[in-house]
């Protein structure tokens, strides 16, 4: 009997060793300053031209698949 009570009492330690602590965040009154999202066709490789950077990644793709370098 003592053995039960003992493992239940290490038990219920454990899983309290194991919980979170409350979290505050602390953000601004105007929200996230953070970098602001641009398209990835915006980078200076692709100058802004969506198409040239569809054909890129396309290219890229081709390059990675081991049947077409192959043959």
């Amino acid at each position: 009997m003592k053995r039960i009570v003992i493992a239940l009492i290490l038990a219920a330690l454990a899983l309290a060793a194991c919980s979170d602590g409350k979290v505050e965040v602390k953000t601004t009154a105007a929200g996230y300053q953070g970098k602001p999202d641009i398209h990835p066709w915006d980078s200076p490789e692709a100058s802004g031209q969506k198409a040239q950077w569809e054909r890129q990644i396309e290219t890229r793709t081709l390059n990675q698949n081991e049947y077409t370098r192959t043959r």
